[in-house]
């Protein structure tokens, strides 16, 4: 039952390839498994597809990984905090796959779920639907998304026992109980690691039967994406 990892590179070491799929947890730089992005950086995988709500920023978070370009394509709902990424956009240097942000997170947690699609009315009549099946429900029409299913998700949690129950901590929850669910391999990097019945079966978000590997990492960095002051 024991699943943690020394640390993030003994993790990810025989589960990255290239061409992987990889699902990653946050929202922004909220939420982000900043020690399994860089380890992940270090594994030297190329030619990866990322589904992440949006690549970092400039030199953190995945931002990290486009300027190795080691990400071929992107399937995220946002872009706005990345000019690399927004560079090699424009250039055709990086394929993207734009979501909107409640289709990414349910293409997600469908994945997880076993459910191969579903109809969403979200971007009907927009580019979001070219080249998707579209079908009429009760008059309305809609669009087939696919579910997500990731070689690899990497995640992020406030606590985690060693039998990979996880809680998240508030809005850092975001993205990540569905990129958890979606992995076929989920690798969790927790703050707190805690012995196994430590943790309050009604506290756990995202169960241990979801989760592989654990990491601890007790001091994430934490950065802040904007910071907005005024004049004391």
């Amino acid at each position: 039952m024991n699943k943690v990892y020394s640390d993030a590179r003994a993790a990810l070491a025989d589960v990255v390839r290239d061409g992987q799929t990889i699902a990653v947890g946050g929202f922004g730089l909220c939420g982000i498994p900043e020690q399994l992005i860089l380890a992940l950086r270090e594994t030297g995988a190329r030619d990866l597809t990322a589904v992440s709500n949006n690549a970092g920023v400039d030199g953190w978070g995945l931002g990290l990984l486009l300027e190795t370009r080691q990400i071929r394509k992107m399937i995220s709902s946002y872009v706005g905090e990345n000019k690399e990424f927004e560079r090699q956009f424009l250039a055709g240097e990086l394929e993207l796959e734009f979501t909107p942000q409640g289709t990414l997170a349910e293409r997600m947690r469908a994945g997880g779920a076993g459910i191969p699609g579903f109809y969403t009315k979200t971007g009907v009549g927009t580019v979001v639907a070219d080249g998707k099946e579209h079908k009429d429900f009760d008059g309305e029409t809609y669009i087939l998304e696919r579910g997500i299913r990731a070689d690899v998700a990497l995640v992020k949690a406030w606590k985690g026992d060693r039998a990979g129950n996880l809680v998240y901590r508030k809005t850092a929850r975001n993205f990540n109980p569905m990129a958890a669910t979606c992995g076929r391999v989920t690798v969790a990097e927790v703050e707190e690691l805690v012995e196994i019945g430590q943790l309050d079966p009604d506290e756990v978000d995202t169960p241990g039967i979801f989760v592989q590997r654990v990491v601890h990492n007790p001091a994430p960095e934490k950065r802040i994406e904007q910071r907005t002051t005024r004049p004391g």
